[in-house]
């Protein structure tokens, strides 16, 4: 059985971030998306709690029978080692998202040799999707069709103290 993790911050989970997540659901027997503690991420933490991110994560995947969610406040290959993955799908977006990723591969691949790393390159119609362009639109009351569900926009909503939209 060929198991891998699509780790992240989700920060919230985004449609981008579903691409890559449906996409591995198809490649690989068994998904594991790992929910970055991250508490360092940015300039005061995520937004939302870790608790909340694998609340809405597990939301979002419930469709996918071979993907379960689970958190992670330790080294990435340490999270892939104790769920048994044999490798770690990233999504890229563009040649910066590259740089970063091609930099962790590296580190991670000096921690555990027998990790692999595998990359999916974004749909073009999720290529400028992140979870600090769906907080940025979220915070100036703007649409976020096309980039989260009408669920994760409703939880940015309520963070940003803004009426929720009905479906």
């Amino acid at each position: 059985m060929r198991k891998v993790v699509v780790p992240g911050t989700f920060d919230p989970i985004t449609l981008g971030h579903m691409d890559v997540i449906t996409r591995s659901s198809q490649l690989f027997d068994e998904v594991i998306v790992g929910v970055a503690a991250s508490q360092g991420k940015g300039a005061h933490g995520p937004l939302f709690t870790l608790d909340e991110r694998v609340a809405l994560a597990k939301s979002e995947v419930k469709g996918l029978d071979n993907v379960t969610v689970q958190p992670f406040d330790n080294l990435l290959v340490e999270f892939a080692r104790s769920v048994g993955a044999c490798a770690v799908v990233k999504g890229l977006r563009a040649t910066t998202d590259f740089e970063y990723e091609f930099q962790m591969a590296a580190l991670n691949y000096r921690l555990d040799k027998d990790l692999e790393a595998l990359f999916v390159m974004s749909s073009p119609e999720h290529m400028y999707v992140s979870s600090s362009v769906a907080k940025e639109i979220a915070r100036m009351d703007g649409p976020l069709k096309g980039i989260t569900s009408l669920a994760v926009e409703n939880a940015l909503r309520a963070k940003y103290g803004l009426d929720p939209i009905e479906a």
